[in-house]
């Protein structure tokens, strides 16, 4: 049985679909998964923007 490979993208996914689902602790989410609030935040607001997976992809942070 081979592994499930974890990649960010997937990892991303992941923590968006349990935060939005009814009851959750968004703040135990984020420790859960290793990640700050803000960065939590930053990925639900995005994904609230833009209901696809390319919206949760990284982004340049090159200054416009």
């Amino acid at each position: 049985m081979p592994w499930n490979p974890r990649n960010t993208m997937n990892l991303r996914l992941e923590f968006v679909n349990l935060a939005l689902q009814e009851g959750a602790n968004r703040r135990e989410l984020c420790r859960r998964f290793g990640i700050s609030p803000k960065t939590g935040y930053k990925w639900l607001a995005r994904h609230a923007q833009d209901d696809s997976a390319a919206a949760l992809a990284d982004r340049s942070r090159r200054p416009l």
